[in-house]
């Protein structure tokens, strides 16, 4: 009997209703994850499970997790760093393999020469409480031999979702009805217990664990019922430290049919006046094609840019056709814009950040750092 199978491509239209409802539409904590993409994509439960799983193992899909709203768990910025050419390859190896608390790294480059180009290396960064994002820094510049570095906080989040296939067939100026929300950004406290569930909760599965009773093997490492596990993961939804349940791909890496998913990630640049960054933002984050929107102090040094944004495309034409509805947009909300730029993303790796003020203190242990003399 010859065996079945599966089919692991993203344009196999069944695999694209999964994966449209599986990128970012599952929202907050779910106690069935895998019946909720059912539900929502209008497959079975058991077709969903076998695709997922061999699109996890075929390397289509890069990982499958319940994400955390990491901006308020840790502190955390966009990080821009001056690397001397010659380091540029070897520093984004180091923090995208040594740094735990380094999660997208990506090289960025201009179309000309701009203020801010000579920043080539972007990292995200998340340092635990009680930990300096300041020294954290520095120590990483001992190891890359970065220059210099700009850390970039985010003040308010307009925009924070994925879903790479459906909005491959976005037209620009697609967006909602209404304007966007805004997002706070503050670190919430958490106890031990609450700590122990998150941990389990945010790792990767395995293939095998994708199962309808998907959270009992998690439960169990963290040591408590899987009411209380639920009970618990439920309370800090209501916290708003749950992001969603996610299906990532692969950004720009190709797939083993020959592939990508997306071939040019953009990150916009906007400078506008100082008391229209809220009006800005909302604006802004409302256009579908946006996977991140967030206020975002940049200085002088980039023109005092202050509201940033990414969207992904497989056309660069098309991709600036998106930036310029956006343009267009602000400009008839009375927006005033005066500095804009595109950064085009290039080598990237992207990964969870770790955010646990415990695994922080292991981590300088391991490299030889006093965790006492890294706090604030």
């Amino acid at each position: 009997m010859t065996q079945r199978t599966i089919p692991i491509q993203i344009d196999d239209p069944i695999n694209a209703r999964i994966l449209a409802v599986s990128e970012d539409k599952i929202q907050g904590y779910q106690r069935d994850p895998l019946g909720e993409i059912a539900k929502q994509s209008g497959v079975d439960i058991d077709t969903v499970t076998d695709r997922l799983r061999a699109m996890l193992e075929a390397g289509t899909i890069r990982r499958i997790r319940q994400t955390l709203m990491a901006t308020n768990l840790a502190p955390g910025a966009l990080v821009a760093w001056k690397v001397p050419p010659e380091k540029l390859n070897s520093a984004f190896d180091y923090m995208s393999g040594e740094d735990p608390f380094s999660g997208h790294v990506v090289l960025r480059s201009t179309d000309k020469d701009t203020p801010g180009s000579q920043y080539k290396l972007w990292t995200t960064l998340k340092v635990p409480v009680g930990y300096s994002m300041d020294k954290h820094c520095a120590y990483l510049m001992s190891q890359t031999g970065a220059e210099s570095y700009t850390l970039l906080p985010a003040k308010k989040l307009f925009a924070l979702g994925v879903g790479h296939v459906r909005r491959r067939d976005l037209e620009p100026g697609a967006r909602t009805d209404e304007p966007g929300r805004a997002m706070d950004v503050s670190v919430v406290e958490l106890s031990d217990l609450q700590w122990r569930v998150l941990i389990v909760l945010k790792r990767d599965f395995a293939p095998d664990e994708l199962t309808r009773d998907i959270w009992s093997g998690r439960a169990s490492e963290a040591g408590v019922a899987l009411e209380e596990f639920h009970r618990v993961a439920e309370g800090l939804n209501e916290r708003r430290v749950i992001g969603r349940f996610s299906t990532f791909l692969e950004h720009v890496k190709k797939l083993k049919d020959g592939t990508t998913v997306t071939k040019y990630n953009a990150l916009f640049h906007w400078a506008v006046p100082a008391g229209r960054e809220m009006d800005a933002g909302l604006e802004v984050g409302r256009h579908h094609i946006m996977t991140h929107a967030y206020w975002r102090e940049a200085g002088e040094e980039f023109n005092h840019v202050n509201i940033m944004g990414v969207a992904h495309g497989t056309d660069k034409q098309k991709v600036l056709a998106h930036k310029a509805a956006m343009d267009q947009h602000l400009a008839e909300a009375g927006i005033e814009v005066s500095y804009t730029n595109v950064f085009w993303g290039g080598r990237s790796e992207i990964k969870p950040s770790e955010i646990s003020p415990g695994a922080y203190r292991d981590w300088c242990v391991s490299v030889g750092l006093d965790p006492g003399a890294m706090g604030d």
